[in-house]
């Protein structure tokens, strides 16, 4: 019993809990991995301040309905989104609407988009006359979807290789918010640059603090690297030196804490529970109240930890801290959307399993399944069964003869 049910899975997506033994960290939106890095190739870094590759694509496909021109050069005192995508990308296709829009409220204020793909020309041509529906419900294509901004493809990769692998930018969508200037003022997700662009096109854009972040980021994705190495061969002592490292420099906030749940999360599996990471946990527990989403994320962050190191789970001072975490979620399930309620109960039944209190487990989980919809409740019921034939598992052929 040591998989989650699918609609927990959901629900750990949704959340963005960070999956430890990858140590990854969600960014609010989908990203679809789409290169790899090539170990042998020379780094070219491009980055926040950087001056914008120029553009040397292919096949231009759209061009704002005969608004826009081709760009290679980027003109000054213009502003440009230079925003990578694929026919075969889910997130991207849900950002074309936004971008759209984006380009018809800039129209006429030197802000020009090019989405640029790296399929093969016919590939973006027999995408753009799918048809789909609007937001209004009305039938339309592709096609008409993008015509607004300049969409184009470029198949062999040199826009790519400039720009996404140059930025280690690993998975698309990823836009690059190109200065008057000239240079690279933001890199993200498109659906977050509507106040950047704001910003950037009224000249008050602040690019050096945005820079120290992102820069700092950069290194963090190296740095993640090696603890997820370190930790997935089981030197947790040497991860734990190599955070303390980083810890010791000046680090921007937000990379700082990130580092520090990191560490307490990288203790948590090595099964160094000690006072420092108990009182992390009710730090968060407590920041979490009255959001029945937040607790989730601790709950079920720690029940990822205690199924991959049961004999951790089985210590006295882990057993004390899934306590502490069933108590605050048990605390949110009342208050909690309806749809929510069943997906809590079902996380209290798991972490009160992994401590081998099955009473308890079946006892939530008979809850959750009287809370749940008709699609969820043969799922929970499932697991409610195997904590049943847990409890009292069916005579042996061997014990009936005793």
């Amino acid at each position: 019993m040591k998989s989650l049910n699918l609609r927990i899975a959901l629900l750990i997506a949704f959340c963005g809990v960070a999956v430890l033994n990858v140590l990854w960290f969600p960014t609010g939106h989908d990203n679809v991995m789409a290169i790899e890095a090539e170990p042998d190739k020379p780094a070219k870094m491009l980055t926040i301040g950087s001056t914008a590759p120029a553009l040397d694509v292919e096949h231009w496909i759209q061009d704002g309905n005969g608004f826009f021109k081709p760009v290679t050069e980027f003109k000054a005192g213009k502003v440009y989104v230079v925003e990578f995508w694929a026919t075969w990308c889910g997130p991207c296709i849900a950002s074309m609407p936004h971008l759209a829009e984006l380009q018809q409220k800039l129209r006429g204020q030197n802000v020009q988009i090019v989405s640029i793909s790296d399929e093969p020309l016919e590939t973006v041509e027999a995408f753009l006359k799918r048809e789909t529906t609007n937001k209004a419900g009305e039938q339309t294509t592709f096609a008409s979807i993008t015509a607004a901004y300049s969409l184009t493809t470029d198949p062999d990769r040199s826009a790519h290789e400039d720009y996404m692998e140059a930025a280690n930018q690993p998975g698309i969508p990823t836009a690059f918010i190109v200065g008057k200037d000239g240079k690279v003022e933001w890199i993200g997700h498109p659906m977050e640059m509507d106040e950047p662009l704001d910003q950037v096109v009224a000249g008050t854009w602040d690019r050096a603090e945005f820079g120290e972040v992102f820069i700092a980021e950069q290194k963090l994705g190296e740095t993640m690297q090696t603890l997820s190495r370190l930790a997935n061969q089981g030197k947790f002592a040497e991860a734990i030196e190599t955070l303390d490292a980083e810890l010791a420099k000046k680090l921007p906030e937000k990379i700082q804490n990130q580092l520090v749940s990191v560490k307490y999360q990288i203790k948590l599996m090595s099964g160094m529970v000690d006072d420092e990471v108990a009182a992390f946990i009710r730090n968060r527990l407590t920041s979490a109240k009255g959001d029945a989403i937040g607790v989730a994320r601790v709950a079920v962050q720690l029940l990822q930890i205690a199924q991959q190191s049961p004999p951790v789970a089985q210590q006295p001072a882990m057993k004390g801290i899934i306590a502490e975490v069933v108590t605050a979620t048990q605390a949110e399930v009342a208050g909690s959307e309806k749809q929510i309620q069943p997906l809590l109960l079902d996380t209290i039944a798991h972490l009160q399993e992994v401590t081998g209190d099955l009473d308890a487990a079946i006892a939530s989980q008979e809850a959750a399944v009287a809370a749940a919809d008709e699609r969820t409740k043969p799922r929970l019921s499932a697991y409610l069964e195997e904590l049943k034939a847990a409890k009292n598992p069916p005579a042996t052929e061997e014990a009936e003869k005793k």
